[in-house]
């Protein structure tokens, strides 16, 4: 049976490009906002399509405003602040204070405050 992707549900619209996307057998996915707005089990089929292309060699680039998906998703952990990349690290060193307070100022602790 073919359906139009129009007729399914933002989730399932969003489970359909996703597996459109890890058929192509890339080297880089870019996932931007990718569980924005779906159901959890949404949510946890997508993450679990990440890992799994993750753990299959591919890159995945996950771009989100959701703290504890990129702690639980990311290896590494790029931080932004004012448009710019303040600092990068591993997921191992990062919690959601440090995370916090790089978003905010654009230094770790121990730096000297960014200049705007």
């Amino acid at each position: 049976m073919r359906v139009a992707a129009a007729t399914l549900s933002g989730g399932n619209q969003q489970k359909v490009i996703i597996a459109r996307e890890f058929t192509r057998n890339g080297r880089l996915l870019v996932a931007a906002q990718p569980t924005r707005g779906v159901d959890v089990g949404s949510t946890e089929f997508i993450h679990r399509k990440l890992v799994e292309a993750r753990d299959g060699g591919m890159a995945v680039l996950l771009v989100s405003a959701e703290l504890d998906e990129v702690l639980s998703l990311a290896d590494r952990i790029a931080v932004m602040y004012r448009g710019k990349i303040a600092g990068v690290l591993d997921a191992s060193e990062a919690t959601p204070e440090l995370l916090g307070y790089m978003m905010a100022t654009g230094n770790r602790p121990s730096e000297p405050a960014a200049t705007a």
